[in-house]
């Protein structure tokens, strides 16, 4: 399970309807519903400034929310829907679901890698190139994974970490279906730059020598 569930505060909301959406509104807060898990949906507001905070970080639909309500029990939740407004594109209204420990969801999910000291392509002065720093699983409420382990072992100069090539965690698969690339081990900058030195230095050397032929001959 993962250790760090963020919680998402929130604050009962009294009345339902237009008009204390539009009330909530007014007060500087976002309305908003949870719903599901076998429970009577729960009319909820969070002030628009934290809302507003969390979106813009990004991912909101794709976290899974320890969602604190005073007066009722913690519950897990993800977000189904935010209604924004068509002018300002601002939040107006959120749909928070309950989740029970069986329910299926999509995660993005951070990755570990470990034994670089084990990778031959670092130690000659290879670098680590990291293209995803986490990825999209679908997983189970009950039994969100903490991290992906990449082992670099062996890896060399080149060699490329696709997702195939991963032990994915128990009961997770990524939710692309092709084979994408995680990181890869690409040849330091001054070394690309020696070799193309030297390759263009035996061209010229070649040159000098098929010019003193010529020379030569006449």
């Amino acid at each position: 399970m993962a250790g760090e569930i963020p919680d998402l505060v929130a604050l009962e909301r009294t009345g339902t309807g237009k008009g204390a959406a539009r009330q909530a509104r007014r007060d500087g807060m976002v309305p908003g519903i949870v719903f599901g898990g076998d429970k009577e949906p729960l009319p909820i507001q969070i002030p628009f400034n934290v809302l507003f905070k969390r979106l813009k970080a990004g991912r909101f639909k794709s976290t899974l929310w320890n969602l604190k309500v005073d007066g009722h029990e913690d519950v897990r939740v993800i977000c189904r829907d935010v209604q924004r407004d068509v002018v300002k594109d601002l939040p107006t209204h959120l749909d928070l679901m309950r989740l029970r420990r069986t329910t299926k969801i999509a995660l993005f999910i951070p990755v570990e890698f470990i034994n670089e000291e084990e990778a031959p392509g670092i130690k000659k002065g290879g670098v680590l190139t990291v293209v995803r720093p986490e990825v999209e699983l679908m997983c189970t409420a009950g039994d969100i994974p903490e991290k992906i382990t990449v082992d670099l072992t062996g890896l060399n100069i080149n060699d490329v970490v696709t997702i195939s090539s991963v032990d994915l965690p128990a009961g997770t698969k990524p939710t692309i279906d092709r084979d994408f690339v995680i990181a890869n081990i690409s040849a330091p900058t001054g070394l690309s730059s020696s070799d193309d030195e030297e390759e263009g230095e035996e061209v010229a050397a070649d040159e000098v020598e098929v010019v003193g032929q010529e020379e030569a001959e006449e």
